[in-house]
């Protein structure tokens, strides 16, 4: 952890010595240009790091998004980027965001901004070039941390030391920002998860029950889209330890039924559970003997593929206490008709939902994972010449029938066996 300075426009020489320090970024992405296309704009111009970005690079964890803010209105940023030949797009210039495109890499440009009306759900912003007034309207004390391109810091809420603490804080009265935007409640959530070390505020665990009810007016979508990242937060694993977590979250989405098994799950699911992509964890979290599942898919949007992907799921659960049905032959069917990540996500789903490690369910895995889906061998123009037969509903029955035959015989089929399917 680095050794953070008091003074907000200090760089920290450990900082500098790292792999991903701001200076490293500088030089190796494109943000380069659009540093100097806003700083060129006039003698007060300025641009900085903000937010996830800076938290992520005093952590010591991986940047994958970098976020910008300047003094300049959104129009003013726009004259930066058309003069500098930079693409952009107005995606989210209602609230003073433009989003610059360098080489297929996206940059979010944040004009300085005073929140002057909310509903809970969305803000009125004016615009300002005052620092301190952008940082004071921002959720939690980490993200409201700025930095130069040399990673000299702005930070006058003390987040860098906050975050140095492993303290999870509000910027100015709790009850005040989870009102501004109840989604806030759900990042309080993700946030602690990942960056607290110390016990929960009791005013704030209060501030938070009295205002959850507000969250019920924000868009299934922003809903949905938080608790994508909170799943795949790298300590989600560790959520089952909090009580107030698990309770904030489950009031949120009922239908997280299976939360709490999160700390019962075995070795090897834990191993694995980062590694797996949401629709198999949120399936995981959701599919019980219940209707509980199809609920959540109804109440929420999802891709047709994730849907469907969902619904095998749920579709197959129901088959787990079936004698038969984690066989090979059985899978190898299930595969050809579906696909390798299919059967492999039934099979952890298997897995996860066992005490103890099953081992023949992980050779399974392992078999499953070096199978290649097999091409049925025989082409219906063949069979109608040889045979000399007419297409037809007949003809497609008993293609169907040796497609079968082929199947519950590990993919082998005689010529026994065509001949007598041809001559019935």
């Amino acid at each position: 952890m680095y050794n953070f300075f008091k003074n907000i426009f200090k760089i920290s020489k450990k900082l500098t010595s790292k792999d991903k320090s701001f200076l490293n970024i500088y030089k190796n992405t494109e943000v380069s240009k659009i540093f100097e296309a806003i700083s060129n704009f006039n003698d007060t111009s300025e641009i900085r790091y903000v937010g996830g970005c800076v938290r992520k690079i005093l952590n010591q964890e991986d940047v994958d998004d970098i976020d910008l803010a300047v003094n300049l209105s959104p129009n003013q940023v726009k004259e930066c980027l058309q003069s500098s030949n930079i693409k952009f797009f107005e995606t989210g210039i209602k609230h003073g965001t433009i989003t610059a495109n360098i080489d297929q890499k996206n940059f979010e440009i944040t004009s300085l901004r005073e929140d002057v009306d909310t509903d809970g759900r969305h803000a009125k912003v004016k615009y300002t070039t005052d620092w301190l007034k952008d940082s004071s309207r921002r959720d939690f004390t980490i993200n409201s941390i700025y930095a130069d391109k040399d990673g000299n810091l702005f930070d006058p809420n003390e987040g860098a030391k906050h975050l140095e603490e492993g303290s999870v804080i509000f910027i100015g009265n709790a009850d005040e920002r989870m009102q501004e935007d109840y989604l806030r409640i759900l990042r309080y959530i993700r946030f602690f998860l990942n960056y607290s070390n110390q016990p929960h505020n009791l005013s704030v665990q209060k501030s938070i029950k009295q205002n959850i009810a507000g969250v019920a007016n924000l868009s299934k979508e922003r809903l949905m889209s938080e608790l994508k990242k909170i799943i795949l937060s790298k300590n989600f694993l560790e959520i089952s330890k909090d009580s107030f977590l698990v309770e904030i979250l489950t009031i949120i989405f009922p239908q997280l039924v299976n939360l709490n098994n999160l700390e019962k799950i075995n070795n090897y699911s834990k191993n694995i559970f980062n590694k797996k992509k949401f629709i198999f964890i949120i399936s995981y979290l959701i599919i019980d003997e219940t209707d509980n599942a199809n609920y959540f898919l109804f109440k929420y949007n999802f891709s047709n593929e994730d849907k469907k992907r969902i619904k095998f799921l749920i579709e197959n659960f129901e088959l787990f206490s079936e004698k038969d049905f984690f066989n090979k032959k059985n899978l190898q069917r299930i595969f050809y008709f579906n696909n390798k990540s299919y059967v492999i996500d039934l099979l952890d789903l298997k897995i996860f939902n066992s005490k103890i490690v099953p081992k023949k369910i992980i050779e399974l895995k392992k078999y499953f994972e070096r199978f290649e889906k097999p091409i049925f061998p025989l082409k219906a123009q063949d069979l109608l010449e040889k045979y000399k037969l007419k297409e037809g509903k007949e003809f497609g029955q008993k293609i169907r029938l040796l497609e079968d035959l082929w199947l519950n015989n590990s993919f082998k089929l005689s010529k026994k066996d065509i001949d007598n399917v041809f001559s019935n």
